[in-house]
Parts: structure tokens; C-alpha cells; sequence
């Protein structure tokens, strides 16, 4: 009973105290309550710490400055070089000496930096140190380089040593594609079968050396270009970055990997070469004569239907036109020579597909038979001069040979000089030293590469000879006619030596340059019966011995006598041009040649004057070497200059060109060889207006390679200029 009154007192008290709290401090007096009680535990615990470590520092300072030495803050160099402030590196931005050459070399190298090494370069770092170490090692190698290549004679390599590798290896493809050809059609196998025909071939050729892995393999040529880089890095890298080899190792997969296999890859790449044509082609557009030979000579039927389908496009085109007007000749023109071009496509397809390509193993057991093409023409034609030095390349008389070409561009290009300097000489301009020195230099060059103890190869020729040349090198200036007196040796050896044009004579490939020049199929130049084989000459200064036995029922008393010369020449901004008929073509100005003409008669002699314009002979000469194919290898039309075409010397000079045309056109050979050029020669030489046949579409490019002149004065002419004229 008394322990429930307590309880009940108890309780009682408590409820009146939290009633009286409540009543005095308000409801959240209970939360006031706890946040102070917190606040004063916390605030005795930031006390205590605070007084704990002012008392521990003080400790801690006591103990340091009595007990223990006090630590470094690093190594003191390191320290220093930290502490100062970078300098900056300078470097020589010259290379080879010359501004032109290093400033692009320059922009190559912050461009190669900038693609190959920045990029990944700055996600690592922003110390400009180590890309300026780069830089100087780079632009060391170029300085090695450059060096180098001065203590290179150029000279010999690119006339001889690349001119034969790649003379080689076209041999080598010409091998393959022949013995691919050889084959059955069942057992070809397209592009794989010639690769590994080519690379057997080589090995034959070369007999230690097939690059056939360096060429397929990937991983192969990967490893072949890394070890090439080595050893440029290794000739041309100063010794002590060098043998860093995380930087040689570095360097040389940014060369090989980022440089050299895009580079081949891209050469290599047939859409790349296919562009790089039709650029070239676009640029400088191949002219008539060349476009024809080429349709002539093609063998991818393929490509023939492209250019027949092409012609017919235009074809209907030009025929869609509207023909009235002054136009409609020209149109005319060009419809003429598309129907030409059509022509030439259908009969070489046609041929194509009958098989009836020259059989040239045939052929070759008749070699008697065959024309006979004199070296003196063959080494004046670019066509049978390429035929020429393949062979003489695989009979290893190349030397010879590009020592005649050689000393033949010498000759020319040393007459051109001195003209020069006689020229300049008459101005009061003197660059006699340097011009003497220039041609001094090339003839020693010429003398070095061919004559001397150190040539390679070396032409063997009387050493008395050759001691004279080197005497007037050393003594005298040289002339252009230096080389005259071993020229003529060398061409002795190669017209009498067995290895050279005599065996050539009787090699396939003597055959294959009859084919091209389309004399095989002509009877003007096949063999006779008995065996004897006749002489051709595609020069128009040489001599015509044409076997004309199918005309030797023809009395030279029937055939009518053609005399024609070139009396003078009448410039247009002169004052006779108005006599002679010369007008200003839309003011434009031009030479007119006067040419008299005699023909006789067992009746009559009749003598006249007709004046023709270069442009009318060049007409003229597209307008026969058409009808008559081979006239093209014995009639060569003297060309054309860029620059100064009415300068009178020039004049001079194509006026003896073009009579020793006329002259051997009208020989009698000629014209009992081709008795429908009768008709030709007499429209052209009629007083008359002459009535051009071709466009510009066959007459507006020059020919690809200017006609190789030779002195008139060796022609065989029935007729000689009258120079008692002067324009």
C-alpha cells in the first residue's frame, strides 16, 4: 500500500516538473536541452585538442632541435637546374646553303614533326625540349646528307647504272610476258602466273639476286625498308645519337612505317599511276601522228573499241551540228579524220582477232629476205634506236651506244652555246669563261664516264686516240667537234663488229623493229626472189635503193619529169609580201616559200611559181604519209619551234629543210615506188591555191620529239636553191 503511494508520489512529481518545463520553456525545450548538453561535450573536446597540440608542437620542436640533425630537401644539382629557368635552344635553320632548297625542307620538317610525333606528343608532356632535340637531329641528317650527295658524280648514274636497271627490268617483263604467251591457255593462270614467271626470269637473269619476297610479302618488305632505314640512320645520324637506340629504334619506324611503305604503297597504287597519266595527258595532248602510231601498234583489243566507240560519239555529235555557216569545212575535217581513226580501229581489231600478227620466228628464217635498215638511220629513228639498244644492252655493248647518243647531244648542245655566246659577244655582253667552263666540264664528264682507266664500263679504243683528246681537254677549249675522231671509231666498231649490227641484224628483234615500222607488209620493201635484201632509209639526206621490179615494165621515157626548188622566201612584215600573195591572216603574220617548179615532157617543158605556207607542207606530208604508210619512215618534215618562228636565220635554216624534202620526194625512185603520188605532188605543186585537208583537230599539236636534223649538204637533190634571191 505505501509502495503504490510512492509510486503514484513519484510519478506525480515527475508529471508536475515536465508540465511546470513545458509551461516555462515551452514545447522544443526538450531539443534546447539536448543541443546544449552537445554543445558543451563538444566544446571540452575542441579544448582538449587544441591544448594538446600546442603542447605537442612544442614538444616536437624541443625534441628536433636536441636529438636529431636536420633533413635534405634533395640532391643539391638536381635542385639547382630545377631552380633555373629554361633557356632557349637556338638552331641553325641552314641545310644544304641554298635558301630556295631549305626553307621547303624546313616546312617538311615542322610538318612531318607536326603529323607524326606532336599529336601524341603534348598528351604527355609540355616540354618543347625534347621536339627541338627532334629537330637538330633531323636537320643533322639533312646537313649529312646534303654533304654526301656533293661527293657524288651524278652523271654516270643517271645515264648509265638507272638507265640500264630499268632497260633490265623491262627485258625481264618482255621475258615474261613472252614465255606467258608461249604457254597453253590452260595452263595460265593471269596476274599471280606472270608475277611468278617474272621473279623466275629475274633469277635467271641475275642469277644471285630475286627480290621476289621484299615485292609480295608484307612482312617482308616491312622488315627490308626497316633495315634500309638502319643503315641511312646509320650514315647519316651523328655517332652518339646513333647508338641511342630507343631513338635510333624510334626514328626509324616513324621513316619506314609513317614515311616510306605510304609512299610506296601510293606509287604503287594503279588508280594513283591511272591519275597521274590522265594528268599528264591532259596537260600536253598527244598529237596525230603519235596517237596514230599507237593505234597502229596496240594490241589490247579492249582498248581499240574504247577509242572506236569514242570516235563514233563524236562522230555523232559533229553530224548533229548545225553545217551552215563558215564552219562547215572545218566540221568536215573532223568528221574525215574520226571516219580515219574509226577505220584504223576496225582493221586492227579486225587483224587482232583473225590472228594474223607477224610471226616473228617465222620470219626469222628469212632474214635475207628482210629489209635492210643502214645503222646510220636506225640511230637517227627513236623507234629503231629503242630496238637497237635493247640489243646491244644484252650483247653488253650498251657503252658504245650511249657513248655515240651522249657525244651526239654534246655536239648539239655545245654548237647552241657557242651561238649564244657569239651572239652575246656581238652585244657587248662577255660570258665567254663561264660558258667555256660549262662545256669544258661536260666534255671531261663525257671523258671520265666512257674513256678513262676509271670508266665502267669502259670503250675500248686506240689509246692514242684517247691520249690526244685528253691532251686538247687539258690544253685546248673545247669545241663541239671534240669528240668527232673517237665518235666515228665507236660507230665503226658497232657497224663492223659481229657482236653488234651485224648479228642484229639477223635477231628477232630486228624483226620486231620492221614491225613496228610497218615494213613488213609493204612489197616496195621486201626481199627480192634471189635473196638479196634491199636497203631503207629513213633519213632524207641518205640515198634510196628501192627494188622496183614490179615497175620495170614502166619506161622512163613515159613517166613525166617533176623538178621543184624553193627560190626564196618572202616574210609577211616585209614590203614584196604584197607581190607574192602573202596576206595577214587575223593578224597574225607568216613567211610564204616560193617554190619553182619545171615539168617536162617528151613534148613540152613548162616552168611555174606557187607560194605554200609551212602549214600547207605540213598538210601536205599528213596528207601522203595517210595514203602511203611508209613514206612516213623516209620523208621527215623539218618541225617546228616554239619561239621565234619569223626570225630570219630560222627561215634560212627550214628552207634548205624543206627543199631536200621536196628533192628525195621527187626522186624517181619514190615516185615509180608509189605511182598514185603522182597525183598528190601534182595538187601540191599547182599554182593554185592549196586546199587544206586537215583540221586543227590533225595539225594543232607538234610532233612529241623534234626531227633530228642533218646537213643538207649530203642529200642526193635534182634541184639546188637559187639563193641569187634575198627576202
Amino acid at each position: 500500500m505505501m509502495l503504490a503511494e510512492t509510486n503514484l508520489s513519484i510519478w506525480g512529481w515527475g508529471s508536475l516538473v515536465v508540465l511546470l518545463f513545458l509551461i516555462t520553456f515551452g514545447p522544443f525545450a526538450i531539443f534546447y536541452f539536448a543541443f546544449y548538453i552537445l554543445c558543451s561535450v563538444g566544446g571540452g573536446f575542441v579544448v582538449t585538442l587544441l591544448f594538446g597540440k600546442t603542447n605537442s608542437e612544442k614538444y616536437l620542436e624541443q625534441c628536433e632541435h636536441a636529438f636529431l640533425p636536420p633533413t635534405s630537401f634533395g640532391i643539391n644539382k638536381c635542385i639547382e637546374e630545377m631552380k633555373e629557368e629554361s633557356k632557349p635552344i637556338k638552331i641553325d635553320r641552314r641545310l644544304t646553303g641554298a635558301y630556295i632548297i631549305d626553307e621547303p625542307l624546313q616546312q617538311i620538317i615542322q610538318f612531318s614533326l607536326r603529323d607524326y610525333v606532336q599529336y601524341w606528343y603534348y598528351t604527355l608532356s609540355d616540354d618543347e625540349s625534347f621536339l627541338l632535340e627532334i629537330r637538330q637531329t633531323l636537320q643533322n641528317a639533312l646537313i649529312q646528307f646534303s654533304s654526301r650527295t656533293k661527293e657524288i658524280d651524278w652523271q654516270p648514274y643517271f645515264t648509265t647504272r638507272i638507265v640500264d636497271d630499268f632497260t633490265t627490268h623491262l627485258r625481264v617483263f618482255r621475258k615474261a610476258q613472252q614465255r606467258i604467251s608461249e604457254r597453253d591457255d590452260q595452263i595460265k593462270d593471269g596476274a599471280e602466273d606472270l608475277v611468278d614467271t617474272f621473279f623466275e626470269v629475274e633469277v635467271e637473269m641475275e642469277e644471285t639476286i630475286c627480290r621476289d619476297l621484299v615485292c609480295t610479302s608484307p612482312k617482308d618488305e616491312e622488315g627490308f625498308l626497316r633495315d634500309l632505314c638502319e643503315v641511312l640512320l646509320y650514315l647519316l645520324l651523328p655517332p652518339g645519337d646513333f647508338q641511342n637506340k630507343i631513338m635510333r629504334y624510334f626514328v626509324r619506324e616513324i621513316l619506314s612505317q609513317g614515311i616510306l611503305l605510304p609512299l610506296i604503297n601510293q606509287l604503287s597504287d594503279p588508280d594513283y599511276i591511272n591519275q597521274h597519266f590522265i594528268w599528264m595527258i591532259r596537260d600536253s595532248i598527244c598529237n596525230y601522228e603519235a596517237f596514230m602510231n599507237i593505234v597502229k601498234v596496240s594490241d589490247k583489243i579492249g582498248e581499240l573499241e574504247a577509242v572506236r566507240d569514242k570516235a563514233t560519239e563524236e562522230l555523232q555529235y559533229l553530224r548533229s551540228l548545225d553545217t551552215a555557216g563558215d564552219d562547215i569545212n572545218h566540221i568536215k575535217n573532223q568528221i574525215n579524220s574520226l571516219l580515219f581513226v574509226k577505220k584504223v580501229c576496225d582493221s586492227r581489231i579486225l587483224r587482232l582477232q583473225s590472228g594474223k600478227e607477224i610471226d616473228t620466228v617465222k620470219l626469222a628464217a628469212n632474214f635475207g629476205k628482210l629489209c635492210t635498215v643502214p645503222l646510220d638511220n636506225i640511230l637517227v629513228n627513236n623507234v629503231a634506236l629503242q630496238f637497237f639498244m635493247d640489243y646491244m644492252q644484252q650483247m653488253g655493248g650498251q657503252a658504245h651506244l650511249f657513248f655515240w647518243i651522249t657525244v651526239e647531244g654534246y655536239r648539239v648542245t655545245a654548237q647552241k652555246q657557242l651561238e649564244v655566246l657569239l651572239n652575246h659577244q656581238k652585244d657587248g655582253m662577255h660570258q665567254t669563261t663561264q660558258t667555256k667552263g660549262l662545256l669544258r666540264t661536260a666534255a671531261v664528264g663525257i671523258y671520265e664516264q666512257y674513256l678513262s682507266e676509271k670508266a665502267s664500263p669502259r670503250i675500248n679504243i686506240d689509246d692514242p686516240l684517247v691520249a690526244k683528246l685528253e691532251e686538247k681537254l687539258n690544253n685546248e677549249d673545247p669545241t663541239p667537234e671534240i669528240f668527232d675522231q673517237i665518235q666515228r671509231k665507236v660507230y665503226e666498231l658497232m657497224l663492223q663488229d659481229e657482236r653488234f649490227y651485224p648479228s642484229f641484224k639477223q635477231h628477232a628483234l630486228y624483226v620486231r623493229m620492221l614491225a613496228e615500222l610497218d615494213m613488213l607488209k609493204d612489197p616496195s620493201f621486201r626481199g627480192s626472189d634471189d635473196g638479196e635484201g634491199e636497203s631503207f632509209n629513213g633519213s632524207p639526206t641518205g640515198s634510196i635503193n628501192l627494188s622496183l621490179d614490179d615497175l620495170s615494165n614502166v619506161s622512163a621515157d613515159e613517166l613525166i619529169q617533176l623538178h621543184a626548188c624553193i627560190s626564196d622566201t618572202v616574210y609577211a612584215d616585209y614590203d614584196p609580201y604584197t607581190m607574192a600573195g602573202v596576206c595577214n591572216d587575223h593578224g597574225r603574220t607568216y613567211a610564204l616559200y616560193t617554190i619553182t617548179v619545171q615539168r617536162r615532157t617528151a613534148t613540152a617543158n613548162d616552168e611555174w611559181k606557187t607560194y605554200r605556207r609551212y602549214s600547207d607542207f605540213h598538210d601536205f606530208h599528213m596528207r601522203i604519209t595517210e595514203q602511203f604508210e611508209n613514206l612516213g619512215n623516209l620523208l621527215k618534215l623539218p618541225g617546228k619551234k616554239t619561239f621565234n618562228n619569223m626570225d630570219r636565220d630560222f627561215l634560212e635554216k627550214r628552207k634548205k629543210d624543206l627543199n631536200s624534202y621536196l628533192q628525195l620526194l621527187l626522186t624517181p625512185e619514190v615516185m615509180k615506188a608509189y605511182p598514185t603520188l603522182a597525183h598528190y605532188v601534182y595538187d601540191f605543186l599547182e599554182n593554185k591555191a592549196y586546199n587544206k585537208e586537215k583540221g586543227d583537230f590533225a595539225r594543232k599539236e607538234p610532233p612529241l620529239m623534234q626531227k633530228t636534223y642533218v646537213d643538207p649538204k649530203h642529200c642526193r637533190v635534182s634541184a639546188h636553191l637559187d639563193d641569187n634571191k634575198n627576202s
